[in-house]
């Protein structure tokens, strides 16, 4: 289980916050959830790293299942995650004004966001550990997770749906909690692939040829 990786990327988001929370109580304004969602990426990118099996041959020897292992370390990540978020949506509430004229923004549409991140990054970080760039898992699903996030955030058609505004709160958090469903699931069956894919298939013609021994 890398904690240091995981500690380290929820810290760094939730120190980032905190410093804006500071410069915005002195300056008399205050943050908005694009700052949160801001400050949670560092928390995302070092999840990538969590389902990454150690030992993979080896594990596959013993009769306990290959996936248990990445399976528990997601599960001891789940908290830690939930508890980084719910410190960055307290340091946001710090900066609101206590007599404000309208209600606060609601949060639920910024936790679905936060959850649907998280299990697109599993899912990317679960399939390279299938593939043959399974010592590259994390550096890979980071990029790859990122850039499929902001495509479905900037293209009109994705937007309209995944963002809040131009959509309402309820469509975003039914959209995010449907696509972390559906990336759940690609995650299990992932896991579930025993077998590294886009090996190097073997040049025609090949074969192996047994040396001669040194009497012939």
């Amino acid at each position: 289980m890398p904690w240091a990786t995981l500690l380290t990327g929820c810290l760094v988001g939730t120190a980032f916050l905190a410093i804006q929370a500071h410069v915005a109580r002195t300056s008399g304004w205050q943050l908005h959830q694009g700052n949160v969602r801001l400050a949670l990426l560092p928390a995302v990118a070092a999840l990538a790293f969590v389902p990454r099996a150690a030992f993979r041959p080896l594990s596959l020897t013993t009769p306990i299942p290959s996936w248990l292992a990445p399976a528990g370390h997601l599960v001891l990540a789940a908290p830690v995650l939930a508890l980084t978020c719910w410190a960055q949506l307290r340091v946001m509430a710090y900066t609101l004004p206590q007599h404000a004229l309208g209600p606060a923004p609601a949060v639920y549409p910024l936790i679905a966001q936060f959850t649907g991140w998280c299990a697109v990054m599993v899912a990317a970080a679960a399939c390279v550990d299938r593939s043959r760039y399974a010592d590259l898992g994390g550096a890979v699903a980071v990029p790859v997770s990122f850039g499929a996030i902001a495509v479905a955030w900037n293209v009109p058609a994705t937007a309209g749906v995944l963002v809040d505004p131009p959509a309402t709160a309820n469509g975003v958090t039914i959209a995010w909690y449907a696509v972390a469903s559906a990336a759940l699931a690609l995650t299990c069956v992932a896991m579930r692939d025993h077998w590294h894919r886009y090996s190097r298939p073997a040049p025609r013609g090949f074969a192996l040829r047994r040396p001669q021994s040194a009497g012939r």
